[in-house]
């Protein structure tokens, strides 16, 4: 079996981000971690043990203020973490990608599709996304606020949030304005390749029928949207990492 690299990159401005890679063939597979998440959660490793026993490239990391990377977490937006990612796959990977994008992470990979597919020759082969959240900040996050809790975000700049996966997570004004300046559902996507949108039906953050209008959104006709009647938002049982890893290779060929 392939073994893993670790290393730290430094973005350019002081901050390291902690990242995990595999060598092997190509396309190089890359999973885009959830917000709060980490690239030591189950559907990284699954896709990290699927890809090494097939001598496949991969590449997991995270993004600054998750996981074992640099930085405060209340000090990040979704803009800033796909640059963070745009940096990992310019510096840390070669050739064709695949990109796998877990909830914040089927937007960030969304919005690096949209803005490499303007470039020639775009290395972005194919999307998956597992329970995609692109807009998440305006349509879901935003709207189940009380009037009281968006006026605190307004005037003290964060609110911290019960969350049932942890300690409460800091929501700051910055997220919601730079996440309104990298809307995704209010116009096309451009992106021509192939896209698999896994999604749970029982999925207490984001509703089932965001897979389908993202599919709408989307200029590829080359997408298939899966839903699994009973799976939550995580989709980390083992049945549903064996539907994630099979839909990987489906795409990847």
């Amino acid at each position: 079996m392939t073994r893993e690299e670790t290393g730290r990159l430094d973005r350019g401005d002081g901050t390291h981000l902690a990242w995990a890679r595999l060598p092997g063939r190509g396309p190089t597979t890359v999973f885009l971690t959830g917000f709060r998440s980490d690239m030591e959660g189950s559907k990284a490793l699954a896709l990290r043990d699927a890809c090494a026993a097939e001598g496949r490239a991969f590449l997991r990391f995270d993004y600054s203020g998750h996981g074992a990377s640099d930085g405060a977490f209340e000090a990040g937006c979704v803009g800033e973490w796909a640059e963070d990612a745009a940096t990992a796959l310019e510096r840390l990977t070669e050739g064709p990608l695949v990109l796998v994008g877990s909830s914040m992470g089927g937007w960030i990979s969304l919005l690096l599709a949209r803005r490499w597919a303007r470039l020639p020759g775009s290395r972005i082969r194919a999307l998956l996304g597992i329970a995609a959240a692109p807009d998440f900040t305006r349509k879901l996050m935003w709207p189940s606020f009380t009037e009281a809790q968006r006026e605190t975000i307004l005037r003290e700049g964060v609110l911290h949030v019960e969350s049932p996966y942890g300690p409460p997570v800091p929501i700051t004004r910055r997220l919601i304005e730079d996440g309104a300046r990298n809307l995704l559902l209010d116009g096309p996507i451009a992106f021509d390749g192939p896209v698999r949108l896994l999604q749970g039906m029982r999925d207490n953050e984001v509703p089932w029928e965001m897979a389908a209008e993202i599919a709408g959104h989307l200029t590829t006709q080359d997408v298939c949207v899966t839903l699994v009647k009973d799976g939550d938002h995580r989709l980390a049982r083992e049945q549903d990492l064996a539907l994630i890893v099979a839909t990987l290779r489906e795409l990847r060929g």
